[in-house]
């Protein structure tokens, strides 16, 4: 490759590797979800309830949703869905908004944490 079409070549294939790679994902203009298979049982059926925002700004595992369904039909009175209808919604939130990797620091342990200035101090602790 001559040095010429590699400097005219370099700048496109710069912002190529700048670009994330799901941003090439479309995303439904009214809601931001992904667009993708399952999506509009999800829309028709999360945000009849609340803001698709509540969806797209969480992530978690496919039990994780699951658990947040069977919170919202024992305590906010969502309804129950037929089984394809779960399994179609389970599966579009597990590939869309799984566990994002390394969003989360690991909790330090008990050894690393200051002293609770809270915690009731041991009788004949302070005697001395």
């Amino acid at each position: 490759m001559s040095a010429r079409i590699v400097r005219r070549l370099l700048p496109a294939l710069v912002l190529a590797l700048l670009v994330p790679l799901n941003a090439a994902a479309e995303t439904d203009p009214d809601t931001g979800f992904v667009i993708g298979p399952g999506w509009e049982t999800v829309k028709n059926n999360c945000t009849a309830c609340h803001s698709a925002k509540l969806v797209t700004q969480n992530a978690g595992s496919r039990n994780r949703w699951q658990y947040i369904i069977r919170w919202m039909q024992e305590t906010q009175g969502l309804w129950q869905f037929p089984a394809e209808t779960e399994k179609v919604i389970l599966d579009y939130l597990a590939e869309h908004y799984g566990p994002k990797k390394g969003a989360r620091r690991p909790p330090l342990p008990p050894s690393m944490l200051p002293d609770n200035p809270y915690k009731k101090k041991e009788a004949g602790a302070d005697a001395g």
